[in-house]
């Protein structure tokens, strides 16, 4: 059974990296509008794929929440009723929860097949739980842990449709990706206490830079999620300018970017410890290289005008490095030994 769980939080991991992947290609092509409406797309199961699909039609069955497009503003069907041949305004709402009232097919698909990504991910999550509920006796963290990655990610589907009703409001998709981080954190947790693992004693001085880098991280990612705000709304002052977005940047922008050289020093001041105590910690040499990644798309986005993909790739190697990083902590401050495990090898994820 813990050999069941372990598996079913690696897979639940993979999914949530492919959700922020998804999350990032919508915020790289400007597809969070795509859809005006949550949980559904356009008030559809499977969202429509040209104009003509969201026009008034006489005689036609509409169903509550189905939406129309009328003189550029979108209006929402009361309740289920079929028209007649002319179109009763008194049968629509017309659109009040924000200012976003167009129609673009690219972009209502690939913000759909992000929302299908997430419902998708929720079903490994669901059995993960269910599983640990057969575990509450001998391991009620792994449970515990379980019901909390289940309310972070009914709390961060709420949030998504928040940030639909908003029109993308910068500080809810800021809330919306440090929870993806909190959901990472939990699900690494599962992984690492339901399988084996042998412990290597560190000196303390490596468990302080760690959990400094770490820290780091986070703050780093937060400023982050400000920077982009800015361009953001200097894509819709200036357009698509690209060598203009920085032109005048915020504190927060020179903030993010003097942080990240005390980053990457202290992650190579963890990386010298490691190769001094000879820890063979090579997941630090992972790090190093995701923390050179980060900062190559960092500096190719500043210098070079956002080229195409930088931007998610930013985003994404963040999440990685800081899923690197978190799983380190867990193997280095966590000091209680486990009990034995037999059930499978423990050599699937290696130091």
């Amino acid at each position: 059974m813990l050999q069941r769980f372990n598996k079913l939080a690696k897979i639940s991991l993979v999914c949530v990296y492919f959700i922020i992947i998804a999350g990032a290609v919508v915020r790289m092509t400007g597809s969070g509008m795509g859809c005006p409406d949550w949980p559904k797309c356009f008030g559809y199961y499977i969202p429509p794929t040209e104009v003509a699909d969201i026009q008034f039609k006489p005689e036609h069955q509409y169903k509550s929440g189905y939406v129309i497009q009328i003189e550029d503003t979108f209006y929402f069907a009361k309740e289920d009723f079929t028209s007649t041949n002319k179109l009763n305004i008194n049968n629509w709402n017309k659109n009040t929860k924000h200012s976003y009232n167009t129609f673009n097919p690219t972009h209502t698909w690939i913000e759909y097949i992000n929302r299908l990504f997430t419902a998708f991910a929720g079903f490994p999550m669901l059995i993960l739980l269910f599983v640990s509920f057969r575990l509450w006796k001998s391991k009620k963290h792994l449970t515990i842990t379980s019901i909390l990655i289940i309310l972070g990610m009914g709390f961060e589907a709420w949030l998504g449709k928040t940030v639909v009703d908003s029109n993308l409001l910068p500080y809810k998709i800021t809330i919306h990706m440090m929870g993806s981080f909190i959901i990472i954190a939990l699900l690494l947790y599962s992984v690492y206490k339901s399988q084996e693992h042998k412990f290597t004693k560190v000196p303390p001085v490596f468990k302080y830079v760690l959990i400094s880098s770490i820290l780091l991280t986070f703050l780093q990612v937060f400023l982050g999620t400000q920077v982009r705000q800015f361009v953001d709304e200097q894509v819709i002052a200036i357009g698509y300018e690209k060598h203009l977005w920085l032109q005048n940047p915020n504190t927060q922008f020179y903030i993010h970017r003097t942080l990240s050289i005390l980053v990457v020093l202290i992650n190579i001041w963890l990386f010298i410890i490691n190769k001094k105590q000879g820890l063979n910690f090579t997941l630090i040499n992972y790090i190093i290289i995701v923390l050179g990644l980060e900062v190559i798309t960092g500096m190719a986005m500043y210098y070079f005008d956002f080229p195409f993909t930088t931007q998610p790739l930013h985003l994404v190697l963040s999440a990685i490095l800081f899923g690197l990083q978190f799983y380190l902590v867990l193997k280095t401050i966590v000091v209680k030994a486990p009990n034995p495990i037999n059930e499978f090898n423990t050599s699937s994820i290696s130091s």
